[in-house]
């Protein structure tokens, strides 16, 4: 029987670990720093635009709830690079701020790269810089990109082993694709990434254990494709077709009864970009401080 792998379990066992991790930092710091100290995240939302300006409304909600302290940085969409730079450099130096998030997607005149290039790698809890991105291709990451981390967190809590498996993954992009092969390679399993010149896709689908979905294109993976009773799929796509629905890249409702399992959207994967955030947040305010993570973290 096909089973639903939602995320808010994980998320929530992601959060409660978050908790007791606060709890920790501030039995720690607190002879230093006093009673007041905690982590702390400053978001940066350049523009207005509707869904950017709801996930860091979430980001913001959940530093606070979760005890953090939380800076939201709003500049109007015309803000010159020089401006946007000048904010950087100001958070980098600023000794109070752990964790620094610059939403995307940036308004035309802001060169991206450029932007995430200047976050102090000790800071970057989106895992962009290219010092982080090395780290993690040897293994050695500390912070890890939110989206793919919280993916394994997820294989982890359903106790989906990669391991010798096929994995075939959907786009190539930076923030999800490449990470994600990463993460799953140290995991041992057998990595395809498909992407806009992939020949015969639908043989690359028929053959995989995983498919995790990250191409941008509603409802890209339907019924016309073959996959194995067993495969499980992970569906990374967020598609708006309408002013208030969003859809994945999978059908979702024509593919559930050919798989083993399959995550849904909204509710599959997505939940876990955020707590994954709060978690590098988290081990970013320990890492400054050079704090040991305590057993099991």
């Amino acid at each position: 029987m096909s089973k639903k792998l939602i995320a808010e379990p994980v998320a929530n066992y992601i959060y409660a670990k978050v908790l007791r991790g606060v709890d920790y930092f501030k039995a720690q710091v607190l002879a230093k720093e006093g009673a007041s100290a905690a982590p702390s995240l400053a978001t940066i939302l350049v523009g207005d635009d509707p869904g950017s300006s709801i996930y860091v409304r979430k980001k913001g909600q959940m530093s606070t709830s979760l005890g953090f302290h939380h800076s939201d940085i709003k500049l109007p969409a015309n803000t010159p690079q020089a401006k946007l730079i000048q904010t950087i450099i100001k958070l980098n130096n600023d000794s109070s701020i752990d964790g620094i998030l610059v939403q995307k997607p940036l308004p035309s005149q802001i060169d991206e790269r450029t932007i995430f290039d200047l976050i102090d790698p000790a800071k970057d809890v989106d895992c962009f810089s290219p010092r982080n991105v090395g780290l993690l291709t040897q293994g050695r990451g500390a912070l890890l990109p939110c989206t793919p981390a919280g993916i394994v967190e997820m294989l982890n809590f359903y106790e989906i082993n990669p391991s010798g498996k096929k994995c075939l993954i959907l786009g190539r992009s930076e923030i999800v694709g490449k990470p994600l092969a990463l993460l799953l390679l140290a995991m041992n399993a057998t990595i395809t990434v498909a992407h806009s010149k992939t020949q015969n896709l639908a043989a690359e689908v028929e053959s995989a254990d995983l498919i995790f979905a990250a191409i941008g294109k509603a409802h890209f993976l339907s019924s016309k494709y073959k996959f194995k009773k067993d495969a499980y799929i992970f569906d990374v796509g967020i598609n708006r077709v309408a002013e208030k629905k969003v859809v994945g890249d999978v059908d979702f409702d024509a593919v559930f009864p050919l798989v083993q399992g399959i995550t849904p959207v909204p509710g599959g994967v997505g939940p876990m970009t955020i707590a994954m955030l709060m978690l590098n947040t988290l081990k970013a305010s320990m890492l400054r401080r050079k704090i040991e993570f305590p057993p099991g973290f």
